[in-house]
C-alpha cells in the first residue's frame, strides 16, 4: 500500500489500491449507452478549437504553440517531395511532417499526474509530493530534476531518452480505458454573459434549474463560458488583460461547489476556458491549494479535467432543440507517460 492516510474527503482506495482512473471508473458500458440513447438527429459538432490557438505564449510563457516541419529524407525535405527521386518512372509526390507542441496548449485533457499535493501519505508525520491514490513524485512521476521544500535540487535522470515520463497516472490511462458516454452541457455564458463572474454552487445551480439541467453519475459535465469565443475573435493575438477579466469561472474556495462535485458522481468536468477555475483563486489565510479545484477533483477525487473547449455550436443547437445532452467521444493521445493530452471532442446529437 502506498499509503496509510489518505486526504479528507478523497476517494483513495475505493477502485482499488493500485487505481490510475478516479472517477473514469464510472463510464462503464452502461455511460457509453446512455450517450448513444442521445443521437436522435444524427449531427456531430467538433469541440476542439485549431490546436495553433491560443496563439503565442502571452497567456501562459511556459506553452508555446505547435511547430509544423516535415520530416526529412536525408537532407532533403519531405514537402512536396517527387518520388522520382527515387524511381525515374514513379508519378508519386510525397509530403510527410512532424509537430512540436506542448500537449496543453489548447484543447486538452489533464491527466491525474497533472496536479498533485504536499501530503503526509504515509502517516510519518512528514508531507511529501504525492498524486492521486498515493503514487509519488520522482517515484511514479519522473522528471529530470527532484526538488525539496528547502530550496535544493538535484538531478534524478529518467528512464531511457524522455525527460519527463509519468509511470503512473499518465494519460495513456485515459486513452486506453475510453473517454466516451454522455456530456451534459451547462450554458453559463447565456445566462451571465462575457462578463467575468465567479461561479459557486448556488449561480451554478440556477442556470441548472432554470434550463431544466440534470447530471447523473459517470457523465461528463461541460461548462460554457464564452471564453473560447473570444480567444477565437482576437485571432491568434490574445489580450491577457481583456481574458483575464472575462467570462465565468469556477470558485474553487466554494466549499459548497466541491461537495456538490463529489456528491454528484461526475466522471470528468470540461469547460472552455483556462484552467476551469479562477486562478488565482480568492485569497484565504493559511495552508491552502492555489488551485482547489485542481486539488479536489485530480488530487482527491480522480476527475480529469478538459481545458478550452470550443462550445458555442453545440450550445446554440441544444438550446434551439430543448436538450442538454449528447453524445461525447473525447479520447486524449495514447502516449505513454504524458501528464495531459491535445483532444478533439466531437458531440453527436
Amino acid at each position: 500500500m502506498r499509503w496509510k492516510n489518505r486526504p479528507e474527503g478523497s476517494n483513495w482506495g475505493d477502485f482499488g489500491p493500485d487505481d490510475q482512473l478516479g472517477r473514469v471508473n464510472l463510464i462503464g458500458a452502461e455511460q457509453v449507452k446512455k450517450g448513444a440513447a442521445e443521437v436522435r438527429a444524427g449531427r456531430s459538432f467538433c469541440l476542439s478549437l485549431p490546436l495553433d490557438l491560443p496563439g503565442g505564449n502571452l497567456l501562459n510563457p511556459r506553452r508555446n504553440p505547435p511547430r509544423l516541419q516535415p520530416t526529412w529524407r536525408g537532407d532533403k525535405p519531405m514537402l512536396n517531395f517527387p518520388m522520382t527521386r527515387i524511381d525515374p518512372d514513379a508519378v508519386d509526390v510525397v509530403s510527410d511532417d512532424q509537430v512540436a507542441i506542448c500537449l496543453q496548449y489548447s484543447t486538452q485533457w489533464d491527466a491525474l499526474a497533472h496536479v498533485g499535493a504536499r501530503f503526509d501519505a504515509d502517516g510519518d508525520g512528514r508531507d511529501e509530493m504525492v498524486y492521486y491514490n498515493g503514487f509519488r513524485a520522482d517515484d511514479d512521476v519522473q522528471g529530470p530534476l527532484q526538488y525539496a521544500d528547502d530550496g535544493s535540487e538535484h538531478a534524478c535522470g529518467c528512464d531511457g531518452p524522455h525527460q519527463s515520463y509519468a509511470h503512473a497516472l499518465g494519460i495513456e490511462n485515459m486513452a486506453q480505458h475510453g473517454m466516451q458516454g454522455r456530456g451534459v452541457l451547462v450554458d453559463l455564458a447565456q445566462r451571465y454573459g462575457h462578463e467575468r463572474k465567479l461561479i459557486g454552487l448556488a449561480e451554478l445551480q440556477e442556470v441548472m434549474q432554470a434550463d431544466g439541467v440534470q447530471v447523473e453519475r459517470g457523465d461528463f459535465l461541460v461548462l460554457r463560458t464564452g471564453f473560447a469565443e473570444r480567444l477565437i475573435e482576437m485571432d491568434g493575438k490574445p489580450d491577457p488583460e481583456v481574458l483575464h477579466h472575462s467570462c465565468s469561472v469556477l470558485n474553487g474556495r466554494d466549499d459548497k461547489l466541491l461537495a456538490w462535485i463529489t456528491e454528484s458522481g461526475i466522471a470528468a468536468l470540461c469547460a472552455d476556458n483556462y484552467a476551469v477555475e479562477a486562478y488565482p483563486a480568492p485569497a484565504v489565510d493559511g495552508r491552502k491549494s492555489i488551485l482547489p479545484l485542481h486539488h479536489h477533483c485530480l488530487f482527491k477525487l480522480g476527475i480529469p479535467l478538459g481545458e478550452l473547449w470550443y462550445l458555442h455550436d453545440l450550445a446554440r443547437w441544444l438550446r434551439e432543440n430543448g436538450r442538454s445532452r449528447f453524445m461525447l467521444t473525447a479520447p486524449p493521445l495514447r502516449l505513454p507517460g504524458a501528464v495531459g493530452s491535445p483532444v478533439t471532442p466531437v458531440a453527436t446529437v
